[in-house]
């Protein structure tokens, strides 16, 4: 585990997650990221959403469509 690191958030609530983090965790641009509140601590998991035309079964389609559902909330 490495160190604590301290980031800013933005007036927009936005924070760059550390290179170092990214690059352990094989965050690149473009991915995408599950984000929710845990015991007052925030939570984010990298998410590997499957490729266009990838077969996934029905309970895989149904917990991706659910969180879609929730990202596409948050932006309106």
């Amino acid at each position: 585990m490495r160190p604590k690191t301290h980031v800013k958030v933005t007036r927009k609530g936005q924070v760059t997650i550390p290179l170092p983090v990214r690059k352990d965790l094989g965050i690149k641009e473009g991915d995408t990221l599950a984000v929710w509140e845990e015991d007052g601590k925030v939570i984010l998991e990298k998410i590997d959403l499957p490729e266009p035309g990838q077969p996934v079964g029905q309970e895989a389609y149904k917990e991706l469509t659910r969180e879609l559902d929730k990202v596409r909330e948050a932006w309106r």
